[in-house]
């Protein structure tokens, strides 16, 4: 028979099976050191802690590790120093060790910083959804959506997370049927009922939300969220800014030089060129308000206006 577990035993195993839980849960991205607020030493700006000035681009008096959040090396480094040094502690320049390649914060020369942070930093994948923009791009810290846990900038986080819960398709039913869609991924802005959220030969948790079938997003439910579909806003097409060899009358395009008809009249569309700017105007100024009428037209022969019922009369 097997030995009988001890107390102490189970309180070992159960405390090591917390810690390991502690450790690969998904910390927020303002516990990390790289991702503090830092205010520059010069220019008096607040910014995400980096070697260097975003603004002013000045090396910083007071350093930081972007790893253990230190700013004074005491000899007892995690993991021991890399760099022997005979005082008591060091500051500044003496302490760093690397400058990492993605949140660009200086990193001690501490043994574990130095290998572990450059595999765990939570930075390395922090492009805004938004607006595409990387740490090297702005100098603002970087947010996680509550949401769909995608990268956000500074300026964008409280916009992204206002709109964010809206679906991708017009109604709350199932992509695969015609059912109520009670599950909902917030990354594929998509809804799934109880049968089609499951994948087949998978065994699931009971009472564990359930990943999403086609990113494996853990889905939330529907009813939990103020989800929205997609809306269509109808209107009068904008038409986009008209060249000026053409020009729109009535939802019909003309170009210039081009002749239309309009109450049975044929009208030529002329040119406007800097040159023939008097004479267009001498032509459109000579009409006269009281001998105009519906469908007469300009007669250069006779210099007058005439319409289509006197010439009917005169035949």
């Amino acid at each position: 028979m097997p030995k009988k577990k001890t107390g102490a035993r189970k309180k070992a195993e159960k405390q090591a099976e917390r810690q390991k839980e502690i450790r690969s849960a998904d910390r927020g991205l303002a516990i990390h050191a790289c991702n503090t607020l830092m205010e520059c030493c010069y220019c008096q700006r607040t910014q995400k802690n980096r070697a260097f000035c975003y603004f002013c681009g000045m090396l910083q008096k007071v350093i930081v590790c972007g790893s253990c959040g230190m700013s004074k090396c005491m000899n007892k480094s995690p993991g021991g120093c890399l760099v022997k040094h005979g005082a008591k502690f060091v500051v500044g320049m003496g302490m760093v060790g690397a400058i990492c390649d993605y949140c660009e914060a200086f990193i001690c020369h501490g043994r574990q910083c130095i290998s572990t942070h450059a595999c765990e930093c939570p930075l390395q994948d922090s492009k805004c959804i938004e607006c595409q923009r990387t740490v090297l791009d702005h100098g603002g810290r970087m947010f996680k959506c509550s949401f769909c846990a995608g990268f956000l900038c500074e300026d964008d986080q409280f916009e992204h997370q206002a709109k964010c819960q809206v679906l991708e398709s017009e109604n709350y039913k199932c992509g695969s049927c015609n059912k109520l869609g009670q599950w909902s991924c917030l990354q594929c802005k998509l809804c799934f009922c109880d049968d089609h959220v499951k994948r087949k030969g998978v065994k699931y948790n009971r009472n564990d939300p359930y990943p999403c079938p086609k990113c494996g997003f853990t889905c939330r439910e529907t009813k939990d969220m103020s989800m929205s579909t997609r809306s269509y806003k109808f209107g009068r097409k904008q038409l986009d800014d008209q060249v000026d060899d053409e020009y729109s009358y009535g939802g019909h395009d003309f170009a210039a030089g081009g002749t239309f008809s309009f109450g049975g009249v044929t009208v030529q569309a002329n040119r406007h060129d800097d040159g023939d700017e008097e004479e267009n105007d001498n032509v459109m100024t000579s009409m006269n308000a009281n001998e105009f009428q519906y469908g007469s037209y300009y007669n250069e022969e006779s210099d007058e206006y005439t319409s289509d019922d006197n010439e009917e009369k005169e035949e």
